[in-house]
């Protein structure tokens, strides 16, 4: 592979290599940019030079989500990864995933979290803690507005509150169940509840491992 590229476009690679490496995602254009000593415009023509070689390939709406291939096209396994936002201030009446501010963003395995346009979700607070999902878990999502019996989705409430539950459809209205006895299922009308997206994965920090 390295003998196809250009100079520039090896120590570019090596770069980005050891990058994702040491760091589990791609740096910014403007912090590769300053580490290499070029311009903006010249990271830019490198990421995509490498695209047409097909040694590397963007997915989905962030160009920060980077897959690494190899001669065979095929995702190498130590380089899969996607950058998810994080959802931080929830503006009323639009979808999660359509936000326009983020509080961050998460790295995930993207051979696990298939799927494009995925966001995450903070959780607050142990309703769902039998669930396996604690106070301050990272929710990872996958965008839908609707929702299967028992599944646990994030549901906007009266398009300000987001909260995660387990999702039941009643004849005359919506049941969101916490997964801990403390707590008590809360039903709303139809018209109440904005399923947001399916709870697929968590991501834990290690100051959250240490309660358990």
């Amino acid at each position: 592979m390295q003998s196809e590229l250009t100079q520039k476009q090896r120590r570019f690679f090596s770069y980005l290599e050891r990058e994702i490496i040491r760091t589990g995602k791609a740096p910014s254009l403007r912090q590769a940019a300053t580490d290499m000593g070029v311009s903006h415009s010249a990271i830019s023509q490198l990421i995509k030079a490498l695209e047409k070689k097909g040694i590397l390939r963007r997915k989905g709406r962030y160009s920060r989500t980077i897959h690494m291939l190899n001669r065979a096209r095929e995702t190498a396994g130590i380089m899969r990864w996607q950058e998810v936002p994080i959802v931080g201030n929830i503006a009323a009446g639009l979808p999660l995933y359509a936000q326009q501010e983020w509080g961050g963003s998460v790295v995930v395995d993207a051979a696990i979290y298939r799927g494009s346009n995925l966001f995450a979700l903070r959780v607050t607070g142990d309703s769902m803690k039998d669930a396996a999902i604690l106070d301050g878990d990272l929710v990872i999502c996958e965008p839908r507005q609707f929702a299967e019996n028992g599944e646990i989705v994030v549901a906007l409430i009266h398009q300000e509150e987001a909260t995660v539950k387990r999702f039941f459809l009643k004849e005359t209205q919506i049941e969101l169940r916490p997964e801990n006895p403390a707590f008590r299922p809360v039903y709303y009308n139809f018209d109440q509840v904005l399923i947001q997206g399916k709870v697929i994965g968590v991501q834990r920090g290690p100051e959250i491992v240490e309660r358990l």
